[in-house]
């Protein structure tokens, strides 16, 4: 059995050596019944895949999508500071309030998907380090984060989100990619909160700055995550990889979302196999991301609110799939000829 907790960086790092893959058996029984049911062969395009694919997890043939799980974490960023939103850091608190009392977007689309909401705010009153001038988070904040999001996770739920909310966040996403994936730091910096041409050139040269800054060490994908990440976005890390400890597949949100699992790609090749693209948003590089990471979204709708919201929306497609995979007939049980 694989080892199901850490309190360190390198004990977090030796978990993603022991990933467990999916279930084999169900994934052909699940190939098997598709090809049974009462529907021309790929009718349902990537509904079959989908479908497919959670089976594959979950260990069934033909299962069910009962209890979904939404986690929201916010965390506020040190780097904030230098003017890199079009918001004030104080927001940050006044929506995790909003979605404690139920009035976000989040809360709608959970709603509408029968997903359990939980919303964790990570020392809101201590910003993340500016990046720019030193690691955003020690390896004690670090691993807190990390470890807060792996504690979130129901081991009940058969669908997990993540969704972040953060002042400060997408340049904290865009810094990540922009070390990741390389090129330069104008490519992956888009306009977040929506501030201006000033504010979008400034987002760009304070990432431009914080890569020269940390240099060599930003060679090791977790390194980044600590040296440029939040709070938020290690939580959903430590969140994600858990899930996976427990084969519950993962809708993945936007931009920031992904840019935080495009560390864990990087760190172990197949380490997102359990999760899918919910969509893809407005911001500028979350197309770009995805498919640095081969990932293609289920829903391009324009979005770029966060909070987890397009994956929200995204567990009702994955419901269809499901309903049509377990519930439909096949051939001989419908009495229909096969073609």
């Amino acid at each position: 059995m694989p080892t199901t907790d850490f309190s360190t960086v390198s004990e977090f790092v030796a978990l993603l050596g022991q990933l467990p893959a999916p279930d084999a058996t169900a994934l052909g029984a699940a190939k098997d019944r598709n090809e049974m049911l009462t529907k021309p062969p790929g009718a349902l395009g990537r509904l079959e895949d989908l479908a497919i694919w959670y089976a594959s997890w979950r260990g069934q043939a033909a299962p069910q999508v009962a209890a979904p799980q939404a986690l929201v974490f916010a965390g506020n960023h040190g780097v904030s500071a230098q003017g890199v939103s079009a918001f004030p850091a104080e927001v940050t608190a006044q929506m995790v309030l909003n979605f404690e009392h139920g009035g976000a977007a989040i809360n709608q689309l959970c709603q509408l998907a029968g997903a359990n909401l939980g919303v964790h705010a990570l020392d809101l009153d201590t910003p993340t380090a500016d990046f720019t001038r030193g690691a955003a988070m020690d390896e004690a904040a670090f691993v807190k984060a990390l470890k807060t999001g792996w504690s979130a996770v129901d081991p009940a739920a058969d669908v997990l989100i993540t969704g972040e909310m953060g002042i400060g966040n997408t340049t904290s996403a865009a810094a990540i990619c922009t070390a990741l994936f390389g090129g330069e730091a104008a490519e992956w910096a888009g306009r977040g909160t929506g501030v201006d041409d000033a504010g979008l050139a400034r987002k760009a040269e304070v990432i431009s700055t914080a890569i020269a800054f940390h240099g060599e060490t930003l060679a090791d994908p977790i390194e980044v995550l600590r040296r440029l990440g939040g709070r938020e976005l290690a939580a959903m890390v430590g969140a994600i990889t858990r899930a996976r400890m427990l084969s519950i597949p993962v809708i993945l949100d936007g931009f920031i979302c992904s840019a935080a699992v495009a560390t864990l790609n990087a760190a172990q090749p197949g380490a997102l196999d359990h999760c899918v693209a919910g969509h893809v948003s407005a911001e500028s590089a979350h197309q770009k991301l995805l498919e640095e990471m081969g990932l293609t979204p289920l829903l391009s709708l324009g979005m770029r609110l966060g909070e987890g919201s397009g994956a929200a929306l995204a567990i009702n497609i994955l419901k269809g799939a499901i309903a049509c995979h377990s519930g439909m007939a096949t051939f001989a049980e419908a009495g229909v000829s096969e073609g």
